[in-house]
């Protein structure tokens, strides 16, 4: 039974052009979740899956370990694609046996650490969950369209150190069995637990305006 690190990264991307591989704080994109999966011992082979010559490249150049490179098909690479559909692609190819764990890690979140990985791994092997995703604490006072409170009462606001928790997803990881991946063609299946990462882990790379602002939190934490 083996423990496989997913990396989807496409050529494609709308909001800016090739970021897969665009320098961030010095490094390719990928490089920061590529460097957190190598640091976890428990991971043993780490998955790159792209329709692209030029990350290919990239990536090889890294010198991480454990690096496999998935060369998705056409179908798979265009935007309208699931993940999933990827995902099940991989593990067709590569006849994964369904006893083996997939943990999907997504590249526009740079701020995932080997600490991270490690911990929703723990709390997968350990609890007596199928699943885990990681999440951060929301902590905001939600609102609709239609200017209607979601979470709380406006008419009886409560204290936000009282008031209930709720958590977002923040899209870093993804940990399940190729099995149920399989029968359910999907991330997440059956009973659910959730890995509570830091508040600046919310933040996904998908404008330029995240961008600028994520190279600066990079940067803070970088001195630390």
């Amino acid at each position: 039974m083996s423990i496989i690190a997913f990396i989807p990264v496409r050529c494609g991307s709308k909001g800016i052009p090739m970021k897969n591989i665009k320098s961030f704080c010095g490094q390719p994109l990928v490089y920061w979740v590529l460097k957190a999966a190598e640091g976890v011992e428990e991971i043993d082979k780490i998955v790159v899956s792209t329709d692209c010559t030029e990350i290919e490249i990239e990536v090889n150049k890294l010198g991480i370990n454990k690096i496999e490179i998935h060369r998705r098909s056409q179908e798979n690479a265009v935007d309208t694609a699931s993940t999933e559909s990827v995902m099940l692609e991989y593990i067709d190819h590569a006849q994964l046996s369904e006893e083996d764990d997939m943990i999907l890690i997504q590249a526009t979140s740079p701020f995932t650490t080997s600490e991270h990985l490690r911990l929703g791994i723990e709390q997968y092997k350990n609890d007596s969950f199928d699943s885990v995703l990681s999440v951060v604490n929301n902590g905001h006072f939600l609102w609709n369209g239609k200017g209607e409170s979601l979470n709380y009462d406006f008419k009886n606001r409560p204290r936000r150190q009282d008031f209930d928790p709720q958590y977002s997803e923040n899209g870093a990881f993804y940990i399940n069995k190729v099995g149920n991946i399989l029968t359910h063609k999907n991330r997440l299946s059956g009973q659910i637990s959730i890995c509570i990462m830091p508040k600046h882990t919310a933040l996904e790379l998908d404008d330029m305006e995240d961008w600028m602002i994520g190279e600066s939190v990079m940067r803070v934490l970088k001195s630390l």
